[in-house]
């Protein structure tokens, strides 16, 4: 079996069985035992059909080859990250192919402290150990041990923790069938004054009702309704493994990831003068600008979790946020989490007291395409086509190719969990940014007139 096409840049990703199996995940674990030493991890996963399998192969390979697991279920990434962290593991692995089809799965591997292995550290490596091993008859005596855990009581009381003095609201939930539904629950009944419209709650891995990728204008329709028919404050969508969500306004509109990332670092700002903020190189220019304008330092960064965790150590960043709706925090242990970004939002307005729309509209200063994803055979030759039409822009090659002038820019950037490439283009006004994209669309349909532009 080919192994290259599951390593992706910041984790293993696959479809079941064909490219993830049970005897590719049991090496895996070997392999990953090897790295750590034999350590002792945490190992969770999401609720898809293949992950119970999938979780117990990994252990069988983990402790096959001498390490110890404690085993906490089926639990979302955040809690994990959280257990990893609290209980001192000496890594984790999540079994979860987040917000990517249920045919799909994979595993997100990380060192202790919930630091995630990465295609620049650690996962090249494994592959390599992975590559190599033999044909595996069956388990190996193991001297480690093996245990459950479950750390939700504690991982929910910390969560709640961050809730400030909230005044009457109503937030409209929507788990997606994935493993927010768990924490949702017991969350909201610590707070009488926060009433929850919450629905799709219990995990089922075949995401009945949309997907698990709150990303997608077609996932959220069902939670604007709500919204809007429950006179709701705000609505939250959650993806598959629940470490990331999407922000629906009062009035059912979906707010842009990146407005969020300025919205709550700016309010962030307010208590913690100075901080640092980062930023994923597709945000919006207005990001930067309102961090600095608050006092802030922003920084911009590569696209993917890994990364960002990495440079907000590096940087000791007290917030992140990322356009595919990923917030991570400082408080979490620099990890991404989807609820709490949901407890900041709902700080935000019970501070504010007015609706999200009007704390928005300020910050709707451009003209976004938004992500424009692309099927395209000839990526290197896009790049290259699109560095020649646009010579006399400034370049910035970070993640992807990124073309910048004083009215507009745009980046194009290889998916690294998808077959895709990813366009993503603002202007100052709404008539340069059709204009614009209308260009660029032109060189890049030039360049492989079999390119197609994925809707949802």
């Amino acid at each position: 079996m080919n192994l290259t096409g599951i390593f992706k840049a910041y984790d293993i990703r696959g479809s079941y069985p064909a490219e993830l199996d049970e005897t590719v995940a049991e090496k895996i674990g070997a392999a990953f035992a090897t790295l750590m030493n034999c350590g002792t991890v945490a190992v969770g996963r999401d609720c898809r059909p293949s992950s119970p399998a999938l979780a117990s192969a990994f252990i069988r390979g983990y402790m096959g080859a001498g390490g110890s697991v404690t085993n906490f279920g089926m639990t979302s990434s955040p809690l994990l990250y959280y257990a990893i962290i609290k209980g001192k593991f000496d890594g984790g692995a999540m079994v979860t192919a987040s917000h990517l089809p249920p045919s799909t799965n994979g595993i997100k591997l990380c060192r202790g402290e919930a630091i995630p292995l990465s295609g620049d550290e650690g996962l090249p490596a494994l592959q390599r150990m992975v590559e190599k091993r033999p044909g595996m008859p069956g388990p190996a005596p193991s001297t480690g041990h093996y245990r459950t855990g479950d750390l939700t009581g504690a991982y929910i009381a910390m969560v709640a923790g961050f809730i400030r003095d909230p005044r009457p609201l109503t937030i409209a939930v929507d788990a997606g069938d994935g493993m927010a539904g768990p924490e949702v629950r017991p969350l909201f009944s610590k707070f009488p004054s926060l009433t929850p419209v919450a629905f799709n709650l219990d995990p089922d891995g075949r995401f009945p009702h949309h997907g698990p990728n709150p990303f997608l204008t077609s996932a959220t329709d069902e939670l604007r309704t709500v919204v809007q028919d429950s006179s709701a404050d705000f609505g939250v969508a959650f993806d598959g493994d629940a470490d990331r969500c999407i922000f629906i306004d009062e009035r059912g509109d979906r707010i842009p990831a990146d407005l969020v990332t300025a919205l709550i670092a700016a309010s962030y700002l307010v208590h913690v003068p100075g901080a640092t903020f980062l930023y994923d190189l597709r945000s919006s220019r207005v990001v930067a600008e309102t961090i600095t304008q608050h006092g802030g330092r922003a920084i911009r960064c590569r696209v993917g979790h890994a990364f960002i965790r990495e440079q907000m150590r590096q940087e000791n960043a007290l917030f992140a946020g990322e356009l595919s709706g990923h917030y991570y925090f400082r408080d979490t242990g620099f990890c991404d989490n989807g609820i709490f970004a949901m407890v900041q939002m709902a700080n935000l307005l019970s501070i504010k007291g007015r609706p999200l729309s009007e704390l928005i509209a300020p910050l709707e200063k451009y003209s976004s395409t938004g992500e424009i994803n692309i099927r395209a055979s000839h990526r290197d030759k896009i790049m290259e086509a699109l560095r020649d039409t646009f010579a006399d822009a400034k370049v910035d090659t970070l993640d992807g190719l990124t073309l910048e002038y004083p009215a507009w820019w745009f980046n194009l950037r290889s998916s690294n969990t998808e077959p895709l490439i990813r366009l993503n283009l603002e202007a100052d006004t709404e008539a340069g940014r059709d204009r614009r994209l209308a260009e660029v669309l032109m060189v890049v349909r030039d360049t492989d007139p079999s390119m197609e532009i994925e809707t949802g």
